[in-house]
């Protein structure tokens, strides 16, 4: 697909300086730039490449004021790092837009009700009663169990597996090795030293917009719903157990575990690796840094960090008494020598 200045400037309502003509057919970083291709500055560390690059457009903040001869031709935005991103996600959604259809060989059953522009890529297999919206996605080798059910926009990577009774809404999307809707781990002691298997009979229910990365895992209930809200972003290789419940907007990095029945509110930002314990409830806007162990309930607003995790103000003025823990006890002992002398 080819773009020129001058369409990509009405996409992001910009003002083209230079040659409103030049094509683009592919994006690039500013310092690899190459004939042909479309790019962006926001940053200053980047800001002699401007004058470098080979790339035929470059998307640039309004106040940019060039200070030597460039040969790219300038699309001027009030916002080039936002701009970029939304022509990111334009490229994207063209590319995936283009896949249409059904591949050969896929396992479908009599009853799957589905919208108009699906795509479904081959080696997929789609149970019973399973009902699809419009402009759905489902690249190749993936699985779908029976009675779940997928709203509009949906885009889903390959080998992704969705278990049964799952409820997905509109444009959300799965990356490659998700798994929705396995078994809780929920297990009895039993008077033998033993485990007996307690029956994971629930769902997993995924609002609109919500973005799951590659690996991620998420439990169906043991009754009832785990809940993913509107607009929950969750990155690759996370854990979510049972009965877990994570309010709209909640953002939340990579190797994070949350223990079963655990309620998090909306608009939090949660670190990587970071370790919830089970049967707790974390209020709204919480911010909680990287590897920190959350055992207790946190109000709404808390910002904590370690582990167990405690008051981020607190940790970072306990940090600095610790780096300096070993100059402290040389002065203590020299202290404890100099009060046996008195």
């Amino acid at each position: 697909m080819k773009f020129t200045a001058e369409q990509i400037a009405g996409i992001l309502e910009g003002e083209v300086v230079g040659d409103p003509n030049a094509e683009v057919s592919t994006l690039s970083k500013i310092e690899e730039g190459v004939n042909g291709s479309l790019t962006f500055l926001s940053n200053p560390k980047y800001m002699n490449f401007i004058y470098t690059t080979q790339a035929s457009v470059t998307i640039v903040n309004k106040n940019f004021v060039a200070e030597s001869p460039i040969s790219t031709t300038l699309i001027k935005v009030e916002d080039a790092y936002g701009a970029f991103a939304k022509v990111l996600t334009y490229y994207a959604q063209a590319i995936n837009d283009s896949k249409k259809g059904i591949e050969q060989p896929v396992y479908i059953t009599d009853d799957l009700k589905y919208g108009e522009d699906l795509y479904l890529g081959s080696f997929t297999y789609i149970g019973k009663n399973v009902k699809l919206g419009k402009n759905v996605k489902i690249y190749p080798n993936c699985y779908i169990g029976d009675n779940v059910t997928i709203g509009d926009n949906m885009l889903m990577h390959s080998g992704v597996r969705i278990y049964a009774d799952t409820v997905i809404g509109n444009n959300c999307c799965l990356h490659s090795g998700v798994i929705i809707g396995a078994d809780g781990f929920g297990f009895a002691p039993n008077a033998n030293n033993a485990y007996d298997k307690i029956p994971q009979i629930g769902n997993v229910i995924l609002e609109n917009h919500v973005e799951v990365g590659a690996g991620t895992t998420i439990d169906r209930a043991t009754m009832g719903s785990t809940i993913i809200r509107n607009g929950v972003k969750l990155d690759n290789q996370i854990q979510i157990a049972h009965n877990v419940e994570i309010g709209e907007h909640t953002v939340i990095a990579a190797q994070t575990g949350i223990a079963g029945s655990t309620k998090i509110g909306k608009n939090c930002i949660i670190g990587g690796q970071v370790g919830i314990s089970g049967h707790i409830v974390i209020g709204n806007n919480v911010r909680i840094q990287a590897q920190s162990g959350v055992t207790k309930n946190l109000k709404d607003e808390e910002v904590i960090q370690g582990t167990p995790a405690f008051s981020y103000n607190d940790f970072s003025k306990s940090y600095v008494h610790f780096k300096n823990l070993p100059k402290i006890v040389v002065e203590l002992n020299e202290l404890k020598k100099n009060s046996i002398k008195e």
